[in-house]
């Protein structure tokens, strides 16, 4: 069964564009290695510049193996370089009973 998350990805200082054309292999990257359900996600930004991506891995199991695969290791470095996670309970945006965002995708 698949798993649907939301992450947020607040960029570094000057790295606004930088994490924005990252994004645009995140999900190609997680679908060349058979981790993530045939599905576009959703990417869409905060008002305080954060990313936000909805998508849907293939199963837990796909997120262990996301883990140990060096493709994805090798992304997740190159995400460490231009964003922090954060939880996404932290964006005002969530307090509303309708939480709008840009959509980016």
């Amino acid at each position: 069964m698949g798993r649907t998350v939301i992450v947020g990805y607040k960029p570094k200082p000057g790295k606004e564009v930088a994490l924005k054309e990252l994004m645009k292999t995140h999900l190609p990257v997680l679908a060349k290695e058979g981790l993530v359900r045939d599905k576009e996600s959703y990417i869409m930004e905060a008002g305080d510049g954060t990313i936000v991506e909805v998508f849907e891995w293939l199963s837990e199991e796909a997120i262990e193996k996301a883990h140990t695969n060096p493709a994805v290791l090798e992304m997740w470095g190159k995400y460490a370089e231009v964003c922090d996670y954060i939880p996404v309970g932290n964006l005002a945006e969530i307090a509303n009973l309708f939480s709008g965002f840009r959509p980016l995708n």
